[in-house]
C-alpha cells in the first residue's frame, strides 16, 4: 500500500469534503477520487460513503486509525523540485537568410508561377 494514498485518505477522512481535501493536498479533484478508488480496491471495502454528505463507513473508521499510524511513522514527503521562474523561452532560429549573391535569384523569394 502506497504511503501517498494513505496520506490522501487521512486528509480526506479528517475534512470529509472532497474539494477542500484536494485543495489542501495540492492535487486535482479527479486524482483524489482515483486515489480513493485504488485504496478501496486494495482494502476490499468501501471506506467513505459518497452518497449525500460524505462520511466514513465503519471499515473506514477502523482503517483511519491504521492509516494515521502508518503516515506518522513514514518519513515526510520529499519536496517537489520547482523550475526557476522567469527567463524567455528561446526558439531555435535555424540558419536564417542566406546572403544575396549578385546574379542569383533571391533565395527567400518564390518564383511566380503562370
Amino acid at each position: 500500500m502506497k504511503i501517498a494514498l494513505l496520506r490522501r485518505y487521512v486528509v480526506l477522512a479528517e475534512t470529509l469534503h472532497f474539494p477542500r481535501a484536494a485543495e489542501s493536498l495540492g492535487i486535482p479533484l479527479a486524482s483524489l477520487y482515483t486515489s480513493l478508488d485504488k485504496l478501496e480496491e486494495e482494502v476490499g471495502h468501501a471506506l467513505i460513503n459518497r452518497e449525500g454528505t460524505p462520511r466514513l463507513t465503519h471499515v473506514g473508521e477502523l482503517f483511519l486509525v491504521e492509516a494515521q499510524a502508518a503516515v506518522a511513522a513514514a518519513p515526510p514527503p520529499a519536496p517537489k523540485n520547482v523550475a526557476p521562474a522567469g527567463g524567455k523561452a528561446k526558439a531555435s532560429k535555424g540558419k536564417g537568410r542566406a546572403p544575396i549573391v549578385k546574379g542569383q535569384p533571391k533565395p527567400y523569394k518564390k518564383r511566380q508561377g503562370r
